[in-house]
């Protein structure tokens, strides 16, 4: 797993009136848990932007103050109007201690379906994973070479050879090789012709 630093600063006052000050001098927000103490802090937007504004995942090395946490992002917040980063949320990782985390979805091979014409539609971006913070993919890989057309691969199908555990719906589709409109009507036309 790729890991990023953000390098913040203890928050003293856990004010409203505090918070918009941050803000407004482009710092976010932030709160460490799930370690001895939960600690809050800020940092500066820009470190924020290859975090959250990328498909990939991070372990992040918190360093707050001198003092450095690993750390995975579990949730952020942005205004509802502009899209302004708001507020995050860390976990602390601990070795012994499964976490559950947002993986991504990466397909490879080339689908028969799509060679005859179909269009691949992915359903899922990510995947939903508990394992230990070791153990945590960079992506988690999706067999699509035997995806034909008007079919579906399901997250029940995937096969993991990892150490985690999927915990999205094993129903839930992932890709579908869809049937565009003007093959649809081909396929029509051949079944009127053999009639």
């Amino acid at each position: 797993m790729k890991t990023l630093e953000i390098i913040g600063f203890k928050r003293a006052n856990l004010g409203k009136a505090q918070t918009k000050e941050l803000r407004n001098e482009s710092y976010v927000p932030g709160v460490l848990y799930g370690g001895a103490e939960q600690v809050h802090f800020y940092a500066p937007a820009i470190l924020f932007r290859d975090l959250v504004y990328s498909p990939e995942v991070y372990e992040v090395d918190l360093n707050i103050e001198g003092t450095h946490y690993r750390a995975i992002m579990q949730d952020v917040q942005f205004h509802p109007v502009n899209e302004m980063l708001l507020h995050v949320d860390f976990l602390e990782l601990q070795d012994d201690k499964p976490v559950k985390m947002e993986i991504p979805v990466k397909m490879v091979g080339t689908s028969p379906g799509v060679i005859v014409g179909g269009k691949l539609v992915t359903k899922l971006r990510k995947l939903k994973v508990k394992a230990l913070p070791a153990n945590l993919p960079d992506y988690i890989e999706v067999d699509i070479s035997d995806l034909e057309l008007g079919k579906s691969i399901k997250v029940g199908k995937i096969n993991t050879g990892g150490n985690y555990e999927i915990l999205t719906n094993t129903l839930a589709p992932v890709a579908t090789v869809t049937i565009p409109r003007a093959l649809k009507s081909a396929q029509m036309e051949e079944a009127r012709g053999k009639k």
